[in-house]
């Protein structure tokens, strides 16, 4: 006899499935326009002019890498999310044979001796990658701490060479003392931006992910009832 109450919560399986690719691309385009905006009012020449470290054109770098990844990802598991809403409505269509839901519902059914082996197998599929992206942007905070350190390095090494304070080169030391100020603070502002907008990319996907386990998961248990 099967269980109802899985079967209850597949009544609204057939919700519209949450645009997350759609998201993704509006999203790039307020990068696109913040990016441009900045450009011309020298906002990206600046930043890169008082960085010799170079640390903050490595973090821009990864956080484009990792937004085209982010796009990818969404592009990936929308179509999952599609092919598990055509194989729950249609079992037979072949063109959802290959899904990983479909391969989580096979593993069910073959009934293993490890009976999470299903679970897990695709737990991997929708949140492994995820893991190593979230380190990423991790990666990006510090980096932008590392050229907080080396900035006031920086600062420090400049004040401890200084014989005298000569009021005629007064200008002069005062420049060389703020640009390790600034790299200290521009990296850590790059690198704070970066780790706060890759983190709402990441999170949008854990979140799909997650309601993509749960709607494969309540149709297994509907199976194996």
């Amino acid at each position: 006899m099967k269980i109802k109450f899985p079967q209850l919560l597949l009544s609204g399986s057939h919700k519209k499935i949450e645009p997350i690719l759609f998201e993704w691309f509006t999203l790039v385009g307020l990068f696109v326009f913040a990016a441009w905006l900045l450009g011309i009012r020298g906002v990206w020449r600046l930043l890169l002019q008082s960085d010799p470290t170079g640390i903050t054109m490595v973090i821009l770098l990864i956080f484009v890498i990792a937004t085209i990844w982010c796009g990818n990802r969404s592009r990936t598991l929308h179509m999952q999310r599609q092919m598990m809403e055509q194989a729950i409505a249609n079992p037979n269509d072949p063109k959802s044979a290959d899904s990983w839901a479909t391969e989580y519902w096979d593993g069910l059914r073959a009934n293993p001796v490890d009976g999470s082996a299903p679970m897990d197998v695709l737990s991997e599929k929708t949140h492994g990658a995820h893991g190593t992206a979230w380190w990423v942007n991790g990666l990006q905070l510090k980096l932008g701490l590392l050229g907080k350190v080396i900035g006031f390095s920086m600062l420090a090494m400049q004040i401890g060479h200084m014989q005298s304070f000569d009021q005629s080169q007064a200008q002069e030391m005062l420049r060389d003392l703020t640009s390790g100020l600034g790299v200290a603070l521009l990296t850590t502002m790059v690198g704070l931006v970066a780790n706060i907008l890759l983190g709402l990319q990441l999170t949008r996907l854990d979140r799909f992910a997650d309601e993509f386990l749960a709607q494969a998961q309540s149709h297994g248990l509907w199976i194996k009832g």
